[in-house]
C-alpha cells in the first residue's frame, strides 16, 4: 500500500514520510515508508524522490558521480525549489487528495 500511495503524489508536489504512512493506512509508521523507499532503485518508476521529511528536508543521501544529491536533482527537474536540501512545504506539499 505504501508504494501505491507514493504513486499518487502529483508531479511537482512532495509528501512527508508520515503523511504517506497515514494515507497508506499505517499511521505512526513513517520509518517503514522510508525503509521501503530506500530499497527502490534510483531510476524506479515509483516517484520515491517526492517523499521528504516532515520539516521539508531531503534525508536520502543518494548521490551521482559528481556528488550531487539525486533526490534534489529529480525534484528540481519537476520545478520544485530546493534550497540547502530543503523544500518549502507551504508551496509544494501535496494535499493528499486523489488517493
Amino acid at each position: 500500500m505504501i508504494l501505491e500511495t507514493v504513486q499518487h503524489i502529483p508531479y511537482g508536489k512532495v509528501a512527508s514520510y508520515g503523511q504517506i504512512a497515514c494515507l497508506a493506512g499505517l499511521p505512526r509508521h513513517a520509518r517503514l515508508v522510508g525503509k521501503t523507499l530506500s530499497q527502490l532503485e534510483t531510476e524506479s518508476s515509483i516517484p520515491w524522490h517526492r517523499v521528504i521529511n516532515a520539516s521539508g528536508k531531503i534525508t536520502h543521501t543518494r548521490a551521482n558521480e559528481w556528488g550531487d544529491n539525486i533526490q534534489a536533482l529529480k525534484l528540481k527537474d519537476e520545478g520544485i525549489l530546493v534550497v540547502n536540501l530543503k523544500v518549502n512545504l507551504k508551496q509544494f506539499l501535496w494535499d493528499g487528495y486523489a488517493v
